[in-house]
């Protein structure tokens, strides 16, 4: 019975106000220039249990900053489903997401930059992040 339970509530989590099952809050702790791309980055992020190397394409992050980290296994409301994969011969291990990427507003140009005064730490979900917003 707890499986079919666990099962249900997994398949519905967006019932309980849970929109970003598998998108955490993490904090920037390195960036640097990725070897084989110039416009992209490899950046380290601190999600709270672990550490993840995630190539990406935005130009508006620093270290120390804390963004959505949508990881393995995510489904992001644009239909994409998040994998680890090879890019230009680096592995991501998730993806840094704007804020249109998260269904949360038109912004596209870069990294959705979140409020570290609100921040509880990294590797906290980011719905407990938007509901103390």
């Amino acid at each position: 019975m707890w499986n079919l339970l666990k099962i249900f509530h997994k398949k519905n989590d967006h019932l309980a106000g849970n929109r970003f099952p598998l998108v955490v809050v993490g904090q920037i702790i390195e960036i640097k220039k990725h070897p084989e791309a110039d416009k992209l980055t490899i950046v380290k992020v601190d999600i709270g249990d672990k550490q993840l190397d995630i190539v990406c394409g935005a130009n508006n992050i620093e270290v120390g900053q804390f963004v959505p980290v949508a990881l393995e296994g995510a489904h992001l409301p644009s239909g994409v489903v998040i994998s680890s994969k090879e890019i230009r011969g680096q592995i991501s291990k998730g993806m840094l997401c704007s804020a249109q990427e998260l269904g949360l507003g038109e912004d596209h140009e870069g990294i959705m930059i979140l409020d570290k005064s609100i921040v509880k730490q990294p590797g906290q979900s980011l719905d407990s992040y938007l509901n103390n917003k």
